[in-house]
């Protein structure tokens, strides 16, 4: 078998905040100062023409700006990096360019001159639309500003933006849950990330746990109770928490989660190709840090590490990916994206199969409700011990490494 060349798309990182919240495990920094917003999006283009000669001659079929809080940077920035990108990689008619905001940080006007810029999907990061839970989480904003600025990207133009809300929140109740989705719905997304509350090693949350936080069965009957409401809405399940109305998925992240590839430039970015000529599947992440990032960008200094994905973790990472998708995947489908033959992979699939927690029909390959619930475990079956040290590989690429989602999954 042979790798197949899979769509391309084009992850930026801007690390910068207002505040850190207490429950995030990003690569995100507060902001103190005017920030360098220049000479970053110098780094940026300094940074995608380093990593150019891996992506030669092939089209991107999604930009995704993700953060930090990629709203802080005013229009004129990223319209001057999408004119510079565009100029360097084929842009597909059409293609998605999704810039995740924060409620706290949207400004009348602004959201039209991201539409001129190109912007053409918005993710709100919400969380919750009660002031309480608001405040708790460290948020910016008041449920107020939420709505509000939902409202303005609307009276530009705006007709595909994600909804961000989280729920078993500290204090938050089945009821309160309920709440927010019905605020959500409300203001007519066309897709909704709904993920459950989660204490990310190394964060505030992790170290001193808010008070209130619902246990497992309380968090359960909100996550069955929310994907019931969720479905009676239009919204249809694609992914573990990714809901959206027909047509509308995140396609940038569907990427993802098929196994796809995509450069990853800016301060702790991660990116993953396939080349062809050599027949690997390369993950390459950033340098972390701001300050470090805009002095070495563009040099090898800028690269935190190189991983040459070999056959035997293939499969693992592939279905670190696909099995968070309702659809499952295709045999067809994994043989392309990770060089291997099927057979490869039949043993797990036999057992995952006799647990229940897979299903497959023909070249189709699905978890079933089961298997949703148990997605790690389904997931284990298929890690290889093949002697690397993986202490330093993010497998999951930018996406698995939150909330075991990437969320940017948005």
């Amino acid at each position: 078998m042979s790798l197949t060349t899979p769509p391309l798309s084009l992850y930026v990182h801007l690390p910068w905040c207002v505040r850190k919240c207490p429950y995030c495990d990003f690569n995100s920094h507060e902001g103190r100062g005017a920030l360098p917003f220049d000479t970053y999006i110098d780094a940026l283009l300094a940074d995608l023409d380093y990593d150019l000669p891996l992506a030669w001659g092939r089209n991107v079929h999604s930009v995704f700006f993700g953060g930090g809080t990629p709203s802080l940077f005013p229009p004129e920035y990223i319209d001057r990096f999408l004119q510079q990108a565009s100029s360097r990689l084929r842009f597909v008619p059409g293609c998605e360019i999704t810039l995740e905001t924060n409620p706290g940080t949207a400004e009348h006007g602004r959201f039209e001159l991201y539409r001129q810029a190109g912007v053409n999907r918005l993710s709100f990061g919400i969380q919750s639309f009660d002031d309480g839970c608001l405040k708790r989480l460290g948020r910016i904003h008041d449920s107020g500003e939420a709505e509000a600025a939902v409202k303005l990207a609307q009276d530009a133009g705006f007709d595909n933006f994600n909804l961000d809300l989280m729920y078993a929140l500290p204090q938050q109740t089945l009821a309160m849950a309920e709440h927010d989705l019905e605020l959500a719905f409300a203001l007519q997304p066309t897709h909704v990330s709904h993920y459950q509350l989660t204490l990310e090693p190394n964060t505030v949350f992790a170290a001193r746990p808010p008070q209130g936080i619902p246990d497992d069965d309380a968090s359960w009957d909100m996550q069955e109770h929310c994907q019931g409401l969720l479905a009676a809405a239009g919204y249809a399940q694609y992914e573990v928490s990714a809901y959206a109305q027909p047509g509308r998925q995140c396609l940038h992240n569907l990427n993802y989660w098929q196994y796809g590839d995509y450069l990853g430039i800016g301060a702790g970015a991660h990116g993953k190709l396939t080349l062809g000529a050599e027949q690997t599947v390369l993950r390459r992440w950033k340098t972390k840090h701001p300050t470090q990032y805009l002095v070495q960008a563009g040099h090898a200094g800028a690269i935190g590490g190189d991983d040459r994905v070999e056959p035997a973790r293939r499969p693992f990472e592939y279905m670190l990916n696909a099995l968070r998708l309702v659809e499952g995947f295709s045999l067809a489908a994994f043989e392309a994206r990770t060089g291997l033959a099927r057979s490869a992979i039949a043993a797990q699939l036999d057992a995952a199969t006799a647990q229940g927690w897979l299903e497959v029909d023909g070249d189709r390959v699905r978890p079933t409700e089961l298997g949703r619930r148990f997605t790690n475990d389904v997931v284990e079956l298929f890690l290889v011990d093949d002697g690397s040290d993986d202490a330093n590989v993010d497998p999951a690429g930018p996406n698995l490494a939150q909330r075991v989602m990437v969320d940017h999954a948005k």
